[in-house]
């Protein structure tokens, strides 16, 4: 029994080791807005041997695997003393979540998880879930991490044990370390999921991003993204919400819509990276979208391409939740790339790479959605008659340079 328990541990070891070490390359040719990479960049398998086995053999001789992590997905993102960190969603085998911080000497491979995940203080009201935080570093000097934080509905008839209430948790933090927990944002709203905090003060407050729902699933009559504007983030009330970005009826955001990390500053205006919503016959699908808004008035949609920016491929469409993209963070590095991290189908985290350069290309002249198939072709057709005026240009000026003309 001892040397099987040595032989698996040592193989369990090396293989968690050729994973952590594993290059990760980008696709070849890519859309020319962003580059893909092959591999994911962080997964279930990611996670520590030391949180899933208990690596004693007079306790677990078999070296069964005693804490199993089923997915590691929707991370809030941070650069911080030179380190490239992801605050992962961790959910273990007993489908709760918790937050674990993954450090990377590139961005884009080598992701290791820190010792331990992040203990997280609970309030009077203890979470029975928590997830997909948002990580915005403030002109104030704090960290914040806004994530949801989700109980049991207590207006649930008897028996119904699925009904539960999202809400906006906040907790700060200087180091991702230790963790202050606040009290939970105040809105106007039934339920509160994919709250976001703007990185600088507005009109002297605090700005949050919101987005209402009428339930726990459905956004309802108010659907959209949100904004708002608080006092104080110790005691975070929002007595008012108005929408940035509406839902649309067929479009990639006609069931419901959010933002996904922190807006980037670009001399334009702020860079924002949202999540679209649509039903369809295999069930919901959610894409990636852009927009930008104005430097001094942020809720003053400026921009917004039609379509999604990213969507699932390939096996990113499949996992627990099918057919989802999903995202919470992205890092604007010192020379303009930015690293975009997104999770596929609830199930593992990818990397896509870009430039501010031209992801503000895209956002400035990608069409609008028109909200029509005529308009869809009329586009289409426009851009078909550019390229053959552009054609026949080239084709003038090959002749004139070749008969001698302006030689």
């Amino acid at each position: 029994m001892g040397n099987n328990f040595r032989h698996r541990q040592h193989d369990l070891q090396a293989q968690h080791a050729a994973l952590l070490t594993r290059s990760n390359t980008k696709q070849a040719l890519g859309n020319g807005i962003y580059d893909r990479y092959q591999y994911p960049a962080l997964t279930a398998q990611h996670a520590p041997l030391a949180w899933r086995y208990d690596l004693n053999p007079a306790t677990n001789p078999y070296l069964m695997e005693r804490l199993g992590i089923n997915a590691v997905f929707n991370a809030g993102a941070i650069k911080l003393d030179g380190r490239y960190l992801l605050v992962a969603r961790v959910e273990g085998l007993d489908r709760k979540s918790f937050f674990a911080v993954a450090e990377s000497p590139n961005g884009v491979d080598n992701f290791v998880f820190w010792e331990r995940p992040i203990t997280m203080p609970e309030t009077a009201e203890p979470d029975t879930n928590v997830y997909d935080m948002r990580v915005t570093r403030h002109e104030d000097g704090w960290i914040y991490g806004l994530f949801c934080t989700e109980r049991k509905d207590p207006a649930a008839r008897p028996g119904d044990e699925s009904s539960a209430v999202a809400q906006c948790g906040i907790a700060r933090t200087h180091d991702l370390i230790t963790w202050e927990r606040l009290p939970d944002l105040k809105t106007p709203s039934a339920q509160q999921r994919n709250v976001v905090l703007h990185p600088e003060f507005v009109q002297g407050k605090y700005a949050l991003y919101t987005r209402p729902q009428d339930s726990f699933i459905e956004a309802g009559a108010g659907g959209g993204i949100g904004f708002g504007l608080t006092d104080s983030m110790e005691n975070a009330v929002v007595s008012r919400e108005w929408i940035v970005d509406g839902k649309q009826y067929h479009t990639v955001y006609e069931a419901k819509n959010g933002q996904g990390p922190a807006p980037i500053k670009t001399a334009h205006g702020w860079l924002h990276l949202a999540h679209g919503v649509r039903n369809t016959a295999a069930g919901l699908r959610y894409v990636l979208y852009l927009f930008l808004t104005d430097l001094t008035q942020p809720d003053k949609l400026l921009h917004k391409p039609g379509g999604y920016f990213i969507a699932p491929e390939g096996e990113e469409r499949v996992g627990d939740v099918s057919n989802v993209a999903f995202s919470n963070g992205w890092i604007l590095d010192e020379d303009g790339t930015v690293f975009i991290y997104y999770a596929s189908s609830d199930t593992r985290m990818h990397v896509a790479t870009s430039t501010v350069d031209q992801l503000m290309d895209y956002v400035l002249h990608t069409p609008a959605d028109e909200y029509s198939s005529a308009a869809s072709v009329r586009q289409i057709n426009a851009l078909i008659d550019a390229n053959q005026a552009f054609a026949q240009e080239m084709q003038s000026d090959k002749a004139l340079s070749y008969n001698g003309v302006g030689a």
